[in-house]
């Protein structure tokens, strides 16, 4: 398991991610200074975009915290370098995790096991990276035509599709938790509790909308706790 490790945090990965990630940084840019310019068009001061771009950044910094938490998980499994690069694309730590797992499930492994290899990396590296090019593929070619797409197929009503989107993330999710649940105790463990852990800490949320950007990593960090207790005492 390590060998392949050595490969996914060479020098050579975090040069190959180096220039996507220069990418992400200009066009960060540029939508800035194209912000900034736009606000010459409208009655606001360049004093006040100033103030709300530091409000902006100030914000990001609980949403990004809460990525970082559920990075360090990815690191462990892809490596540094690739953790980079797709929370950096993506940015949705949920989406590049259950990619992994289905990349080493198509070769019939479990990531973490001794079974995950370089082979084994590799596929997990092709699913989140074709996953992200379907995305990012669709947003460029169709969302100036979503409006007309999602008002035919819906009939007008926008919450059928939220409803339908929804649906297929909770039965993703429930497959793979599912399937690592019968595995042993400490997955049935881990699993109950991010479960109960999750809906917890949503109604909590409810009152405390900062929380919510740190549900997953929470409830990640208590199914593992539990997983590991568990398995202390069964040994």
């Amino acid at each position: 398991m390590k060998e392949y490790l050595e490969i996914a945090n060479s020098p050579a990965m975090w040069l190959a991610c180096i220039p996507a990630i220069c990418v992400v940084i200009f066009q960060a840019f540029i939508y800035t200074k194209k912000a900034f310019g736009a606000s010459k068009t409208t009655t606001l001061k360049t004093e006040q975009c100033k103030t709300a771009f530091r409000v902006g950044a100030t914000s990001a910094v609980g949403p990004a915290l809460a990525i970082f938490v559920i990075m360090v998980a990815m690191m462990a499994i892809v490596g540094g370098p690739m953790s980079w690069l797709r929370l950096n694309f993506i940015g949705s730590a949920t989406t590049e995790l259950t990619a992994t797992t289905v990349g080493a499930k198509a070769l019939g492994v479990e990531v973490g096991s001794a079974a995950y290899d370089l082979t084994a990396f590799a596929s997990s590296v092709w699913t989140m990276t074709l996953n992200g090019c379907g995305w990012l593929l669709f947003c460029g070619l169709f969302t100036d035509k979503m409006d007309k797409i999602m008002t035919r197929f819906t009939g007008g009503n926008l919450a059928l599709m939220s409803t339908i989107c929804g649906a297929a993330v909770l039965g993703t999710a429930g497959y793979l938790a599912t399937d690592q649940a019968r595995r042993s105790l400490p997955h049935l463990g881990a699993v109950i509790a991010a479960v109960i852990s999750m809906v917890i800490l949503l109604k909590i949320s409810k009152n405390r909308p900062k929380l919510k950007e740190y549900n997953l990593g929470i409830a990640m960090v208590i199914g593992m706790t539990v997983a590991v207790i568990i398995l202390k005492f069964v040994s």
